[in-house]
């Protein structure tokens, strides 16, 4: 049997809450977050840090309204519509009022059977599953660019208006497209998104979390 090796104790840090003030500073230190309105900071701060790139902030593009348009719907009891379960397993929820609901469609047992009547996605049909509870809602889309554009589809034909869009579906099909017509704004809604192919549920329940932070 092998002797156990010896190895010398690692040196590094280990207060919780020191590695959170130590990495906030190194972003804030490295990444150019003058280019943002200054009510969307506190989210890109928290979304680089979900991703460890301080270049982010250069494609973080939104509403400031955003962030008092989302508190102030989850105060009054809206619903959290999310496009996946790992958008919603990133959501602190102890920052939120006790009422609030994070909804997932995405696993609804209607949904492949509705994919394939619309001859679209699972992740888009279940955007059809949001309709009764989009009106006022606030929306958190971190995986899939074809929940997006079918959201954003449903509202210009006339559909439930949430109170906030907030959004960084990720990939190399209709992610930077998508998001692109998001911050085209045509919908004039509050909305925060991240330019081009990077996003990720990390990143969009990360800004989510900034924004709600506090609300319990």
């Amino acid at each position: 049997m092998a002797e156990p090796t010896s190895i010398a104790p690692a040196k590094y840090l280990r207060d919780p809450a020191a590695i959170y003030a130590q990495s906030f500073a190194t972003i804030e230190a490295e990444a150019d977050l003058s280019v943002l309105p200054p009510e969307l900071r506190p989210a890109a701060i928290r979304m680089i840090h979900a991703c460890g790139m301080v270049d982010l902030a250069a494609d973080i593009v939104g509403d400031p309204a955003v962030v008092t348009a989302s508190q102030d719907a989850l105060r009054a009891g809206a619903p959290v519509l999310c496009d996946c379960e790992m958008v919603r397993s990133g959501i602190i929820r102890r920052h939120l009022p006790e009422a609030t609901e994070l909804i997932v469609t995405l696993n609804d047992p209607t949904v492949p059977a509705l994919a394939a009547s619309l001859g679209t996605t699972r992740s888009a049909a279940a955007v059809e599953l949001w309709r009764p509870r989009l009106a006022g809602a606030v929306v958190l889309i971190g995986n899939a660019p074809t929940a997006l554009f079918h959201l954003i589809e449903l509202i210009a034909a006339g559909g439930p208006r949430p109170a906030a869009i907030i959004a960084a579906p990720v990939g190399f099909v209709g992610a930077a497209e998508s998001k692109a017509l998001l911050a085209s704004n045509t919908l004039s809604m509050p909305f925060l998104t991240v330019r081009g192919r990077r996003g990720g549920s990390a990143i969009a329940s990360a800004a989510f979390n900034a924004i709600s932070k506090d609300l319990a």
